[in-house]
């Protein structure tokens, strides 16, 4: 079977499990010209949109095995999920927000080229704003979770899950990072129905609900983030001392993740372009290279709680007073956008 037979067991699925959801209703659906595998820039073969009384609710296809199933896993198909995001439509407006198509092949463009797919759970900085016509919108970060509404999908080349990208402001995404992304989504349901984006709103960690929420989860849950990926993270050991290397942006990010995942016995993974440094909390100070190159660093609570409260996005270099041997160096950051433009700078 191929592309030419019309035969798309695939696609179908995802259309059966939309006409469930929205019988009778025709989308508006925008393809693309020319496909991921003829050489096309748009990994996603097209989005459909369905218009509802206070949102749009997009559906890609592309993530998923639409024609024949190609990938050696026969449970999932393709990247085992499609993307769906809702956007508040205001009142009167018939003409789809199409810079959310293009959001989501960007994301897309980031899943094909670097081979890491998204999940429940998963985050990220946009570096920017969600819509780049809308640059005083406060959404400028996302998580993901399943579509509350279409869930899970079993179609003949596997499993496909529906995950929703759910557009955040920088204030609720340092809080997932303090805390957990699905569990702050699920706070947050209250004041966002079925987790509509919407550009026009503010931050929401200030409202009292929320704010006792992620007040109680932070306390007693900690951080969930294992790791974090960051533009600079590296190490060197000379005379004697460490010096740690880490970007003025993700400085004070760094130290909240620490604070919530050390004292709860849990380590924190640095990853950069050029290394990575594993952190953990321990009874001693321990600085040693790991056999793939990382730096072991274990921190007793007297060296994390100085470590802490110097990484602020200030370039420096600070030599800790709990531990003599440790340095930490700050360095200016570069802040791209979506497209790789610097668009400020950090420290």
């Amino acid at each position: 079977m191929t592309e030419d037979t019309d035969e798309y067991p695939g696609w179908d699925a995802v259309d059966a499990a939309l006409g469930r959801l929205y019988p009778g209703v025709e989308p508006q659906h925008y393809g693309t010209l020319i496909k991921w595998t003829l050489g096309g820039p748009d990994p996603l073969d097209g989005v459909s949109f369905f218009r509802r009384d206070d949102h749009w609710h997009l559906v890609s296809y592309g993530m998923s095995e639409l024609y024949r199933k190609e990938w050696d896993d026969p449970e999932q198909s393709g990247w085992g999920f499609e993307f769906t995001f809702r956007v508040a439509r205001p009142a009167g407006e018939d003409a789809p927000p199409l810079w959310a198509a293009n959001f989501l092949q960007a994301l897309a463009r980031y899943v094909f080229g670097s081979g890491n797919g998204f999940g429940p759970g998963h985050h990220l900085d946009l570096n920017g704003p969600v819509c780049a016509e809308r640059p005083d919108t406060a959404i400028r970060a996302a998580a993901f979770t399943t579509d509350p509404e279409l869930g899970v999908l079993d179609t003949p080349h596997g499993q496909v899950r529906f995950l929703q990208v759910v557009g955040l402001t920088l204030e609720e995404y340092a809080v997932i990072e303090q805390w957990d992304a699905q569990r702050l989504l699920d706070a947050l349901r209250p004041r966002l129905p079925l987790l509509v984006t919407d550009l026009d709103r503010g931050d929401l960690t200030g409202d009292a609900e929320v704010a006792a929420a992620v007040a109680h989860g932070v306390r007693h849950d900690g951080s969930s983030t294992g790791a974090l990926f960051v533009a600079e993270a590296s190490w060197q050991q000379q005379d004697g001392v460490t010096t740690v290397t880490v970007g003025a942006n993700a400085a004070a990010r760094i130290g909240r993740v620490l604070a919530a995942r050390l004292p709860f016995d849990r380590e924190l993974y640095l990853a950069g372009p050029e290394g990575g440094v594993r952190i953990r909390p321990g009874t001693r100070l321990v600085m040693s290279e790991e056999a793939d190159g990382l730096l072991d660093l274990q921190l007793t609570p007297e060296v994390l709680a100085e470590l802490t409260g110097l990484l602020r996005p200030v370039a420096g270099v600070h030599r800790l007073a709990a531990a003599p041997g440790l340095t930490v160096r700050i360095v200016r950051s570069q802040i791209r956008d979506q497209s790789g433009a610097v668009v400020a700078e950090v420290g």
